[in-house]
């Protein structure tokens, strides 16, 4: 992979400084590594559905993040990643105390990203696979900013 921002690490830390909505569910980025994001959420009655299993929509949420910000990691300081499509495959009920997310680009390009997500949960240590996704994250480049 190659990295066009050797600083890359401090953009991904400032732009989730601007990023209300992972505050919000309490989602953080533990490891963020050229091409590679993971993070981890501690589980709360918020986060679930009706029987308490993680929310569909939370773990479809997730398995963007860590791609995006997988993304992230491999553009110029200048451009900007944006979600062009996204695939979920759900395998297990979310179950446990916390859910791990992680994310990597299987295949760089200069317009766009495709990357890979896995969301984990976590229940007394035990982690099992819960979901899957593909993603296609598309570079926007600054002149294409309006």
């Amino acid at each position: 992979m190659k990295v066009y921002n050797p600083n890359y690490k401090e953009r991904v830390k400032s732009n989730l400084e601007r990023q209300f909505f992972m505050k919000h569910i309490g989602f953080n980025l533990d490891i963020i590594e050229p091409g590679r994001t993971e993070g981890i959420l501690n589980l709360e009655q918020i986060h679930k559905q009706q029987v308490g299993f993680a929310h569909g929509g939370l773990v479809a949420t997730l398995a963007d993040i860590v791609a995006g910000f997988a993304a992230v990691t491999l553009v110029p300081a200048d451009h900007h990643v944006v979600t062009g499509e996204i695939k979920i495959s759900y395998l297990n009920p979310g179950v446990g105390q916390q859910l791990k997310a992680k994310g990597w680009v299987l295949k760089q390009g200069r317009k766009m990203n495709f990357c890979e997500a896995e969301v984990w949960a976590i229940n007394d240590g035990k982690e099992i696979l819960i979901a899957k996704a593909s993603a296609t994250m598309v570079t926007i480049f600054p002149e294409e900013i309006k």
